[in-house]
């Protein structure tokens, strides 16, 4: 059985961050349109959890660069999805997390390249 690299949940984790932030910029225009869409904060929920899988699978074997740009970041996602799921209120900190996830697993995935070469 071959073992998971960190490869693959640096893309994982970028893939996701990049789809989450894609909503997050998309859907709020969608919204407006007659359509009946309505925004569904579980659905960043599911973001943030595949984040936390992506990042607990890599960060021990990660810069401290990229370890503390992740965990912030993360941090930075939920504390914005949890406000929204409880308090009902939108925080712009998720584009900033989001954000920061995509950089922090690109500079893990670099460092990673860099180290099996």
């Amino acid at each position: 059985m071959k073992k998971i690299t960190t490869s693959f949940h640096d893309i994982l984790g970028i893939s996701s961050a990049t789809i989450c932030m894609v909503h997050c910029l998309i859907f709020p225009i969608l919204t407006i349109l007659p359509i009946g869409l309505s925004h569904n904060p579980f659905i960043d929920l599911l973001f943030a959890l595949i984040g936390f899988y992506a990042i607990f699978k890599i960060i021990k074997n990660s810069t401290l660069l990229a370890a503390s740009i992740l965990t912030i970041s993360l941090a930075l996602i939920w504390i914005s999805v949890l406000t929204e799921i409880i308090f009902d209120t939108h925080l712009d900190l998720i584009f900033l997390g989001g954000t920061g996830m995509i950089a922090g697993h690109v500079i893990n995935y670099k460092s990673h390249k860099n180290r099996n070469h």
